[in-house]
């Protein structure tokens, strides 16, 4: 039976199949990404809740696979040269479940690597702009008097809806015909903007008539609606 005690992680989170590749994740943008893309490949994977409701992302276990405590972390028991190997980061992640399995990621170097400039677009574009108007529109942010610091973030949200929509015109998908990481790392940050953020308005989102299509399309896939429910929340 494969081991997994090496790994601290597993005294918190204990591996009833230590075979599979161990999820660590909540159902937030960032955590469905890793969710969505292992129901999409169908590796077999055990998930484990990170509850940051009791704080579980600050303690010493997770910490030694996450080290900055953000969730989704992966553990793969059958790593490179079959060996155990963790790792955190949802874009790293991506990349590196892409490439064990083969999918959703070009074998061609030039395709290969205009997938992940759109995979990184994400990561330090979309992610991080959704994420603080929506801490200023919904969230604690929203009592502050001072709206300037939301306004910020709206305009910078548009104009990456606008970036995107542009790429998407004539396309099924950012990478065109084919479905990808990209994809899988994007459109669950669209969905949380307009629909829990409910920011949708603020943004103009109808506005974005090529975003609004693929979001339809992304979210009818069954591996996104099983992805956007995993781990359930406690």
């Amino acid at each position: 039976m494969t081991d997994l005690s090496a790994f601290r992680i597993t005294q918190k989170w204990p591996a009833q199949h230590p075979e599979r590749l161990q999820l660590y994740s909540l159902p937030t943008p960032n955590g469905v990404k890793v969710s969505i893309m292992l129901e999409e490949t169908g590796l077999p994977y055990e998930v484990h809740l990170v509850d940051f409701g009791k704080n579980d992302q600050m303690t010493p276990e997770f910490i030694s696979l996450s080290p900055n405590n953000k969730i989704p972390a992966i553990l793969d028991p059958n790593g490179p040269g079959g060996k155990p190997l963790g790792l955190f980061e949802s874009g790293a992640i991506l990349i590196y479940l892409a490439e064990k399995t083969g999918k959703f990621l070009s074998k061609d170097p030039a395709i290969r690597y205009e997938t992940i400039q759109w995979l990184m677009f994400q990561m330090g574009g979309i992610g991080p702009m959704f994420g603080q108007l929506g801490f200023f529109h919904k969230f604690a942010g929203k009592d502050y008097e001072d709206k300037r610091p939301r306004d910020r973030y709206v305009a910078e949200s548009k104009r990456l809806l606008g970036v995107l929509d542009k790429r998407l015109d004539g396309r099924a998908w950012i990478m065109g015909d084919d479905y990808t990481i990209a994809d899988i790392a994007t459109f669950g940050w669209v969905r949380n903007l307009a629909g829990f953020y409910e920011a949708g308005e603020l943004v103009g989102f109808d506005d974005f008539s090529n975003v609004k299509r693929v979001l339809a399309s992304f979210v009818s896939r069954p591996a996104v609606v099983a992805g956007l429910n995993i781990p359930k929340r406690g």
